[in-house]
């Protein structure tokens, strides 16, 4: 190329490098702000429950033992059943015990006549000693053996009652109204000859006994929790209590707590207690595992929550809140156990509060957001 040519070219080029230089720089596209699903917060008053697992037992339980000998002549209850108290369960054979009453009636018979003439002697020597006629010796003797009859005519009216105990107690009945096992003999067997015979057992379970324990720390935090909800210093443990089904149906009659133990199981670090639950259709049954809900108190103005609300840092639980200016707030709470699906909160919440509830790790306090929908949270 030759030199003409070759300074043309450089001095086009250096023309075109300010043109390419004045073009404006492209423009930053802005982003919107991520959308997020809220929940609106509702105060109400909320019970303050824990769940619990325990085991049934009877409220009374009675074992029905044969108390005089004898050979069993029939049962007459059937075995499952529900009896009152004062039906009959057994009769065991009479015959020996009504001979014995007898034979006792008559020693009685005999001891009242002899203490009857021993009466009448000791009046004739009296009679007699006032006259001289005797000496003091032989009053004295008459007067003791009257004394002694006198003494023999009781024992034989003791004999007497319990001969007809006796024979009262061949009629077995049931000492409380219950349910009423398996015979544990059949027509024929001799009982109580040696000892006290088991004829059978009755348990009574309307209503029935719930046995449940508790560590001592849990049980204090429950003592706490129901103390401040009811402003008591030493607070009822719960004012009701519910069994549940497996599917989480309450049995639909409540209970509550009549027994805690004073002392803690040194094997275990609890506290045993128990709860009354009426049982009339009589569905459950003693050795039966139940889970039940006790409500230890009431916080009048609460939150419900759902779970993917509730986050956590190192100062505690928080929620995230869309303002009204659409900006994301961190707002401090504090919990207080779940309901099925819930967290019961309390903390610096307001009515009317929207919780973010879905697209939580889009979003930073400080920075907006977009409400994409709103609900409130259904009561339980």
């Amino acid at each position: 190329m030759s030199p003409r040519l070759l300074g043309s070219a450089v001095l086009a080029a250096a023309m075109l490098l300010p043109a390419c230089d004045s073009k404006p720089p492209p423009q930053a596209t802005q982003q919107p702000p991520p959308e997020v699903a809220v929940v609106t917060a509702r105060h109400e008053a909320v019970p303050l429950t824990r769940q619990l697992v325990g085991r049934l037992a009877p409220t009374r339980v009675a074992e029905v033992r044969a108390r005089v000998a004898g050979i069993i002549l029939r049962r007459v209850y059937t075995e499952g059943t529900d009896v009152r108290e004062g039906d009959l369960l057994f009769e065991i054979d009479p015959a020996p015990l009504k001979a014995a009453l007898h034979a006792q009636q008559a020693a009685a018979a005999k001891a009242e006549a002899d203490a009857t003439n021993a009466a009448l002697t000791a009046k004739r020597y009296t009679e007699l000693h006032a006259k001289g006629l005797t000496s003091q010796q032989d009053l004295d003797a008459a007067v003791a053996n009257a004394h002694t009859t006198a003494a023999a005519v009781k024992q034989a009216q003791a004999d007497v009652e319990v001969a007809r105990l006796n024979l009262a107690y061949a009629t077995v009945t049931a000492p409380i109204a219950g349910r009423a096992g398996r015979a544990m003999v059949t027509e024929g067997a001799l009982v109580g000859q040696d000892e006290a015979t088991k004829l059978t057992t009755i348990e009574q379970i309307d209503p029935i006994y719930v046995n449940f324990s508790q560590s001592l720390a849990e049980l204090q935090e429950l003592r706490n929790v129901a103390a401040e909800a009811s402003g008591a210093p030493m607070p009822r443990l719960g004012t009701r209590l519910e069994l549940l089904r497996p599917d989480g149906t309450t049995y639909g009659h409540e209970g509550w707590l009549d027994f805690s133990d004073l002392a803690v199981d040194p094997g275990t670090g609890a506290v045993s207690l128990r709860a009354v639950v009426p049982n009339p259709e009589h569905r459950l049954l003693p050795g039966m595992f139940v889970n039940l809900r006790l409500t230890v108190g009431q916080l009048d103005e609460a939150y419900l929550l759902p779970q993917a609300a509730v986050s956590r840092d190192t100062a505690g639980a928080y929620v995230l809140v869309v303002n009204a200016a659409g900006t994301v707030e961190q707002r401090p709470i504090e919990l207080h156990g779940m309901t099925r699906t819930d967290w019961i909160v309390t903390g610096k919440l307001a009515d009317g509060d929207r919780v973010i509830v879905s697209g939580l790790q889009k979003v930073q306090p400080g920075a907006p957001a977009k409400v994409a929908s709103a609900t409130t949270p259904v009561k339980p």
